[in-house]
């Protein structure tokens, strides 16, 4: 396949001005992979604008800090050359709490040669945020944009070690008066109130990091919360949901506890969602949208949509669940989809239409774990649908019909590895190596004494 052109450009005059306008003296430049971490560093402002720089062998680590050695010299560079740090200035803001200091994110960039692919590769061909930007080219391309409204769960926790094993409880509130939730109290008004300190914190951070907060709620699990976003631009979202994941655990533990958005925390409680809302729209016209007629019926055009989605979809489990706990979130399932099924506002379906104006009506990816990386999720899933909407596919009703999900990750994997419209939509060597970090991590796990406490030591605070 061939390489595709790097979206971002070097522009040391537009970072200069970006900068003078914030007042900056000192920036952050915070790099995506395949996890929910910012990898980076801060630097002055005078270091910045000469360019920052990161070696290349940070494209190889995994959960444990650990790398496949067969990556170096056949994927990725066997000297872990250094990358640049190309940014987006759309993305340049204050951070919160910092006086003359901002944060921005970046995409890799450079080249090199790769063996495995007997050609240069550009260093952004391995970004999951440039794959999203790729694939709303194509997008564009067709004449259409997408709006995408995410709603991601998390878990406030304690963590304590008792007789050398990790063990997890509901946390003390932010106030210390020993007040603790020992059931779930879904929905619950006065448990969620106990944690206001720490919710009025989160918002006012997220405004002034540009990330639109519609409200929270206490989910169907022990501790766990919902917030949700307000709709906007695909890449947007999907910055703003790793930003904000990042953001949750700093102020939690600010707070006094911690927040996990690992997959399965309790064995007996629900897992971790991140559930994603997808319209598309014509390019040209406000009205009416793709997904909707004028006298708001659903039009072909969803259905093939879904279709697409569902073909997709278990080879686009292994970026909706990245880690072997994610199959235990599955296969324990409570509201977890076990089939690529759909259904009007059907809660218990993979795929749901949720009730609507017809200006509203959307899709609803209820797929993704917690854990999963945004923009790999909403890569894949506006992928496929757009494959399903080229191919005018039918959508099938029905979980006896719809195709059968991965129950492990080295299933998903297999799957991943044998699909071609993802593969043709992300990219080769992102999904390469992307197979190659998850298999080395299931490895690492599979052969530790306790695979559960390897899942709450790596994953509680990076999932």
């Amino acid at each position: 396949m061939a390489p595709f052109p790097s979206p971002l450009a070097d522009d040391p005059q537009g970072l200069r001005d970006a900068l003078d306008a914030l007042d900056a003296r000192m920036v952050e430049c915070a790099l995506a992979d395949f996890s929910s971490l910012a990898r980076g560093k801060r630097v002055r402002r005078a270091d910045a604008q000469a360019g920052c720089r990161l070696p290349s062998v940070l494209l190889g680590m995994t959960a444990t800090g650990g790398s496949p050695t067969d990556l170096f010299g056949s994927v990725l560079p066997a000297d872990y050359a250094d990358l640049a740090m190309l940014p987006d200035l759309r993305t340049l803001v204050r951070r919160p709490g910092r006086a003359n200091e901002v944060s921005v994110i970046c995409e890799p960039g450079g080249s090199w040669y790769a063996p495995r692919y007997a050609r240069t590769v550009g260093a952004h061909e391995f970004s999951p945020r440039a794959a999203l930007r790729r694939v709303l080219d194509a997008y564009r391309d067709a004449g259409l944009r997408a709006t995408v409204a995410p709603e991601l769960e998390l878990f406030l926790l304690q963590r304590d070690q008792v007789d050398g094993l990790l063990q997890l409880h509901a946390p003390a509130h932010a106030g210390g008066s020993g007040a603790r939730e020992f059931a779930c109290e879904q929905y619950a008004l006065e448990r969620t109130t106990h944690f206001e300190p720490y919710f009025d914190a989160l918002y006012a951070a997220a405004g002034e990091l540009g990330i639109a907060l519609s409200g929270h709620l206490h989910e169907a699990a022990l501790s766990q919360y919902e917030v949700n976003f307000a709709p906007g631009d695909a890449l947007a979202q999907a910055d703003a949901v790793w930003r904000f994941k990042r953001l949750a655990r700093e102020l939690a533990v600010r707070h006094g506890f911690m927040a996990s958005f690992a997959a399965k925390p309790f064995l007996d409680q629900p897992g971790t969602g991140m559930h994603w809302h997808f319209s598309v729209q014509r390019s040209d016209a406000a009205w009416p949208p793709l997904f909707a007629t004028e006298d708001g019926a659903s039009t072909p055009q969803l259905h093939h949509f879904i279709a697409g989605v569902q073909r997709g979809a278990p080879a686009a489990m292994a970026l909706f669940a990245p880690n072997d706990m994610s199959y235990t979130r599955i296969e324990l399932s409570d509201a977890s989809p076990t089939h690529a099924d759909w259904g009007e506002d059907d809660r218990h379906a993979a795929l749901r239409v949720p009730a609507s104006t017809a200006a509203a009506r959307r899709l609803e990816n209820r797929l993704p774990g917690g854990d999963a990386n945004p923009y790999l999720v909403v890569a894949a899933t506006l992928a496929l649908g757009l494959q399903g909407l080229r191919e005018a596919r039918a959508a099938t009703g029905g979980r006896a019909a719809a195709p059968r999900l991965p129950r492990s990750l080295p299933a998903a994997l297999d799957a991943l590895a044998g699909d071609g419209p993802l593969r043709q939509a992300l990219g080769a060597p992102l999904l390469d190596l992307f197979d190659a970090l998850k298999r080395h991590e299931h490895a690492t796990r599979s052969a530790a004494p306790d695979p559960r406490q390897w899942d709450l030591r790596h994953l509680l605070e990076t999932a």
